[in-house]
């Protein structure tokens, strides 16, 4: 499947919504930023200031099927620090039941870090994955992403702790793979 990014924008709010139908799924996409259920009031906050080239610090996309012009998932480039040249993805998403499977995580994580590398400068990239999430570490290395090490139990979920796999890509190394 291929795909484009588009800026995700308060029209997509009830997909998003309609995706992350319960508490699992928001934490581990989300982490502890929103609070089960989803709402419209909490996604108003996490898009404002958001999508300006020149001025943001998070850049926040959908992933639309080119052939559909469906959206098929979310990914989000934020935390970027102009002074050190980097930013991280965050909220991964393959929303479409029938999109998952289908090579639409690598096509998201390619075209974000084209972005981010071609349109902001970056010099690097990183990601945090829970380390139960075996297709999206699989999608992340298939990427060039690099594991940095393990942060054990940093959120709790339930009675249980989630450990956080820390992973990172440099301009050099995405440049070596998309000359």
């Amino acid at each position: 499947m291929t795909i484009r990014l588009e800026y995700f924008t308060k029209e997509d709010f009830e997909q998003l919504i309609g995706w992350i139908d319960n508490e699992h799924l928001l934490t581990n996409w989300a982490g502890s930023l929103f609070s089960f259920p989803l709402t419209m009031d909490s996604l108003e906050w996490y898009i404002e200031d958001t999508n300006d080239v020149k001025d943001s610090s998070a850049f926040i996309f959908k992933a639309v099927d080119t052939e559909s012009g469906k959206a098929v998932g979310h990914i989000s480039l934020g935390g970027i620090s102009k002074k050190n040249n980097s930013a991280r993805i965050s909220r991964v998403l393959v929303g479409d039941p029938a999109a998952q499977g289908k090579g639409v995580c690598p096509a998201m994580i390619k075209a974000v870090c084209a972005f981010g590398f071609r349109e902001l400068k970056l010099h690097r990239i990183s990601l945090g994955v829970y380390d139960f999430n075996a297709s999206a570490i699989r999608c992340y290395e298939g990427c060039g992403f690099v594991n940095e090490g393990l942060q054990r139990d940093v959120l709790k979920h339930g009675d249980e702790y989630w450990s956080l796999i820390e992973m990172s890509i440099l301009e050099n190394e995405w440049r070596e793979q998309n000359p």
